[in-house]
């Protein structure tokens, strides 16, 4: 069952029934009244989710921000600062914000490896295309262990090798012009 659908059970089903307080109101030690605010939202079942908003917001923050809040957009908000709060309580400082930067690491990090990797193959097709006639004479058989020779020495040399002739003739920018 969906957080959505069990939130609209609960609302459905009420908080009144005789017996049965939601999260808010047995972490306040009150009476749940039927018109709870936070009764949808924090049932008794899950403690744990009210006792970190409630440390994190406050009380009467939570109460009060799903009241100013349309009925529709309150599950929303509910699970919103739910997730905040659990995040607050595992890394005090950073919180969501911690989260949020180390996957923008982990995406510059992945964009630097496919920019290099397109740089690689840029330099391989380049080297293909400026191989002699006389290798295209070669049969596959006699041509493999070359190529495997030549992958070989290039892996030892420096990889980007003639990469910036190639991505500043793509820009048309003289160098020798530039560095004078």
């Amino acid at each position: 069952m969906s957080m959505s659908a069990n939130r609209e059970a609960l609302a459905a089903a009420g908080s009144a029934s005789p017996g049965r307080r939601c999260a808010a109101c047995k972490n306040q030690r009150r009476k749940c009244a039927p018109d709870c605010i936070l009764a949808p939202y924090f049932p008794a079942s899950n403690p744990e989710r009210y006792a970190c908003v409630q440390r994190v917001f406050g009380a009467s923050n939570v109460a009060r921000l799903l009241q100013s809040l349309p009925v529709h957009e309150r599950g929303k908000a509910a699970d919103t600062m739910a997730m905040e709060a659990h995040r607050r309580v595992e890394d005090p400082v950073y919180g969501c914000a911690g989260i949020v930067g180390s996957l923008q690491g982990e995406i510059r990090a992945v964009q630097c490896e496919l920019a290099r990797t397109q740089a690689q193959i840029a330099v391989h097709a380049a080297a293909a295309r400026a191989q002699p006639a006389v290798g295209a004479r070669l049969n596959a058989q006699a041509r493999a262990p070359l190529q495997q020779q030549a992958d070989a020495r290039a892996m030892t040399q420096d990889p980007f090798q003639g990469l910036d002739a190639l991505l500043i003739d793509g820009y048309g920018v003289d160098v020798h012009e530039s560095m004078n």
